[in-house]
């Protein structure tokens, strides 16, 4: 697949200084992984059964190929982008919270991307061949630092605590979203944030459509499983190459970056094929069986910023206490 974009000869390149830690970051991390902690007990001691500490119901998981564009400008072919090429991919489909709620509590929506047999140089503590991707339908994170981060969460558990109200989001259908990494990450030398789009016609289709939830606790799952019995689909996996730091800040993630500067540019497609998007066997291999983390990947696309630094602990305890709790 050819990719027609023009060079982009002002995005910057990264360095270490362009990182800051937060004023006592590290208690402020502890702090978020005591409140995730509790989410994750009172999961299990509800339940019986040990969950994801956020996006814990699952909407769909789907197999798919994503293709690397070929002829890609040098700055778009880095990391994983490098050479065109096709790679086996996993999809999960989820909401926000850690618990399982039914589909009528309007939530954010996430898309968790797993790309295997990635070559390079890994992130320390990450193994195998993946690169995984973590994206959410919102282009912006919903708050500045972990501390605010930590606040935001612990209001979302207050206001669930009665499985019965939402988030101020639409009831739309989750395949026809445009999912965002709202953080930033290195793209070899550079500096960018993700976007996964809808372009095959039957998913555009769903973009912005409404979906009834009312009665249907699983209406979510419902409609990708039924989209998928039938159809195929098709998405492209983009980048925003950072062109200006201080209107494309990297430590505070509830800034957009703006696409007049650098906008999202085509590096890759998903496709996946029609297929039966639940059931036992993907329940078992990958919705039990697998965990995605931003921190699972190339050294090529290590995560940057506050956020992503406390994501870093947080996502691997929550893996040991699904293993240790199975």
């Amino acid at each position: 697949m050819a990719n027609s974009a023009q060079p982009i000869t002002e995005a910057i390149v990264f360095q270490p200084g362009m990182e800051h830690e937060e004023v006592n970051e590290s208690v402020v991390d502890a702090d978020s992984e005591g409140i995730l902690k509790g989410i994750r007990e009172n999961t299990y001691k509800k339940t019986g059964h040990a969950r994801r500490s956020l996006h814990a119901k699952s909407h769909g998981i789907l197999l798919g190929t994503l293709s690397v564009l070929e002829n890609l400008p040098s700055e778009l072919a880095q990391g994983l982008f490098s050479k065109e090429g096709n790679y086996k991919a996993v999809i999960r489909f989820s909401t926000l919270p850690g618990s399982i709620l039914k589909d009528s509590v309007s939530m954010p929506r996430g898309v968790a991307l797993k790309v295997q047999g990635v070559q390079g140089d890994r992130l320390p503590g990450s193994s195998g061949d993946e690169q995984d991707f973590l994206l959410v339908n919102a282009p912006t994170f919903g708050a500045p630092s972990v501390k605010a981060f930590n606040e935001f969460i612990s209001s979302v558990v207050a206001k669930l605590s009665d499985e019965s109200k939402g988030l101020d989001v639409p009831d739309n259908e989750i395949l026809g979203e445009t999912f965002y990494s709202q953080t930033p990450f290195l793209y070899g030398k550079y500096i960018c944030k993700f976007a996964l789009a809808p372009v095959s016609a039957a998913l555009k289709a769903r973009t912005n459509k409404h979906l009834e939830v009312s009665g249907k606790p699983n209406a979510l799952r419902d409609s990708v499983v039924d989209y998928f019995a039938a159809e195929s689909g098709e998405w492209q996996l983009k980048v925003q190459l950072n062109t200006d730091l201080q209107a494309m800040p990297i430590e505070d993630s509830t800034v957009s970056w703006p696409q007049d500067k650098s906008p999202y540019i085509a590096v890759a497609r998903l496709s996946v094929p029609a297929q039966n998007a639940w059931g036992p066997a993907n329940i078992a291999t990958v919705d039990e069986g697998m965990s995605f983390n931003p921190w699972n990947g190339l050294a090529a696309h290590r995560p940057l910023g506050s956020i992503n630094r406390a994501r870093k602990t947080t996502y691997a305890t929550s893996v040991s206490f699904r293993h240790s709790h199975s």
